[in-house]
């Protein structure tokens, strides 16, 4: 019965091929709208994802604070405000996982007969657990490296593409402002940062040798900020709030007097990015999604007008004893056939769509199989909300009306 009903909706679908073809077109735009918003979407989110893990997770930046001469105040991070006595004594608070100093510039960096400029970060080897980053080749550099300020360092990947090519970089001799370092390490490639920033374009070594041979220091011990890892996600309010405390202490600020120092939540930041791409991927899927109402909405006129052209077709149907629910099924077995066919070539052209522009523009695309499954669902679902009302129309209808019908 049902195979016959069926063999029925696909003889009359054949009999008006290009409206089945255009009625149908509105379903195939709406699918592969809303799989290809969705999955650059998704990408968006992945992309911020990685950016997020990458950086590190429960983080806080100490900077050091502003100065004023003149009448003119500088930006944060601009006086030597914070000492690694400061990191140190923020190590011992509860709740604080890893601390690591760090003092930051750029120098150029020369191998052979190729050079590059690059950042230089110093700073402890708690850094790369701060940042998870983990090295492709070689080993750290020790607490011992950091006493006797070794030169040594650790490369970036970018770094070693541009000047070592592909000689294998683990031992061999750099020179930074004349002074030569040995590579002890290879760091994975990390990629970019939230802001853009190549993560990869640096040189990393102990804070004493940076400081003594390429960056200088104005103050003995001091650093340009310090980043501080809490246990968890939940101690992070109680965490800023002792460092806080314990460096107005420290460096004795009044009560109401201004803060030499910041302490910023990088975690606070990459949420809040996080969340404007979740966003971002709900509008677009909104947007495309509007496509599938116009498809629905076509899919409607066309069952409305075929009901039309075969009424009297319905009324013979009747008259030689078909129900109600007969021509019910019949009509909506028309629907739902040009939804499901319109849904997979849609889902095709959509998934072809993303990997085109994941190839044109190399931006990251997603697509999972979830929202797969709900761009067919939807669509399927909105086939059989606008096909059931032509087809309730067909089923009751008056037979002997339906005869007349001219």
């Amino acid at each position: 019965m049902f195979s016959a009903m069926l063999g029925e909706a696909w003889r009359a679908m054949g009999a008006n091929r290009m409206r089945t073809f255009l009625t149908m077109l509105g379903m195939v735009i709406g699918v592969a709208s809303v799989v290809l918003m969705m999955a650059v979407g998704q990408g968006a989110q992945e992309s911020v994802k990685q950016s997020i893990n990458a950086m590190g997770s429960n983080l806080f930046i100490v900077l050091s604070g502003s100065s004023t001469s003149g009448g003119a105040r500088s930006g944060s991070g601009n006086t030597s405000t914070l000492t690694v006595a400061d990191a140190n004594a923020i190590a011992e608070l509860d709740g604080v996982s890893h601390v690591a100093p760090i003092s930051m510039g750029s120098a150029q960096v020369v191998y052979g007969n190729t050079n590059w400029s690059t950042s230089i970060i110093g700073t402890t080897p708690s850094y790369l657990d701060i940042r998870v980053w983990e090295l492709a080749d070689g080993y750290v550099f020790s607490e011992s490296d950091m006493r006797s300020a070794t030169r040594v360092a650790l490369v970036g990947k970018t770094v070693v593409d541009n000047i070592f090519g592909d000689t294998d970089p683990i031992g061999k001799t750099i020179r930074i402002k004349q002074n030569p370092f040995v590579v002890l390490g290879v760091l994975k490639r990390k990629g970019q940062s939230l802001d853009g920033r190549d993560q990869d374009d640096t040189i990393i070594m102990p804070l004493t040798t940076a400081q003594r041979k390429i960056l200088g220091n104005q103050f003995a011990g001091s650093v340009r900020l310090v980043m501080v890892q809490a246990n968890t996600p939940e101690l992070m309010p109680t965490v800023e709030q002792n460092i806080n405390g314990l460096l107005k202490q420290r460096h004795n600020i009044r009560e109401g007097a201004d803060n030499d120092f910041n302490v910023r939540n990088l975690t606070a930041v990459a949420n809040s990015a996080a969340e404007t791409t979740r966003t971002m991927a709900l509008l677009l899927g909104a947007i495309a999604s509007v496509s599938l109402l116009v498809g629905g909405i076509g899919i409607m006129n066309i069952m409305l007008v075929s009901v039309t052209e075969r009424t009297r077709e319905i009324g013979i149907r009747m008259a030689i004893g078909a129900r109600e629910r007969d021509i019910l099924l019949q009509f909506l077995l028309e629907a739902i056939v040009i939804s499901v066919i319109g849904c997979f070539i849609g889902l095709i052209l959509g998934i072809s769509g993303a990997v085109l522009v994941n190839i044109i523009t190399q931006a990251a695309v997603v697509i999972s199989g979830y929202s797969v499954m709900i761009a067919f669902a939807v669509a399927a679902s909105v086939g059989i909300f606008f096909g059931y009302y032509p087809a309730r129309k067909a089923a009751r209808m008056n037979p002997i009306e339906a005869l007349r019908f001219q």
